[in-house]
């Protein structure tokens, strides 16, 4: 499993993922969906010692989602480390919606399909063993449909998206003129140094 994680360099990436949302509170349909939510298992893999990157590892089974583990530097300061918990967090709670919303998706999914075929006078396998299917006119039936039904929350998602990848880049933007301003410092220490 080692092999199949690859670093990732520099804060281009970093752009991929926003904001915490600390202290707001989720409507009452949005808590039951935390409650009801799939399991997304940590993975155990820990990048070598001497690494100096991120690591991204391979998709999620649940969430199809690449985790990511976080370089931590010895000397962070404290806004890289806002930062990096920032982008942990948001992480975090992407794995968890898409874990969610496929886990819904599948099991809806199967409800539709059994409930067609069952109207049809079908079962779920033919006589010689192979799973009975719909049709593509069909399956676009449940798609439009899920996706209707679920058009609130996948609003809600996009605008916490947007409000987390809006904070990171901010912090990216503070840590890069952070990083700048202590190398104009160290340069003005060694030219003032006899």
């Amino acid at each position: 499993m080692a092999a199949q994680w690859t670093r990732r360099r520099g804060l281009l990436p970093l752009l991929c993922r926003a904001f915490t949302g600390r202290g707001r509170r989720l409507a009452p349909e949005r808590r039951a969906e935390r409650r009801n939510a799939a399991p997304t298992p940590i993975s155990r893999f820990c990048p070598p010692k001497k690494s100096c990157h991120d690591w991204i590892g391979p998709p999620d089974r649940y969430s199809n989602l690449r985790p990511v583990h976080f370089y931590i530097p010895e000397n962070e300061s404290p806004l890289e480390q806002k930062l990096r918990e920032l982008r942990q967090e948001t992480q975090e709670w992407n794995q968890q919606f898409w874990a969610n919303q496929n886990l819904t998706f599948r099991k809806e999914k199967e409800e539709f399909i059994h409930s067609r075929l069952k109207a049809k006078g079908q079962g779920l396998r033919t006589e010689s063993g192979p799973k009975t299917t719909l049709s593509a006119e069909e399956m676009a039936d449940f798609y439009k449909e899920f996706l209707s039904k679920n058009f609130q929350k996948h609003m809600y998602y996009n605008r916490d998206w947007y409000k987390r990848n809006f904070a990171i880049t901010f912090f990216m933007g503070k840590v890069v003129l952070e990083r700048i301003w202590n190398k104009l410092r160290l340069k003005q220490k060694k030219k003032t140094s006899p």
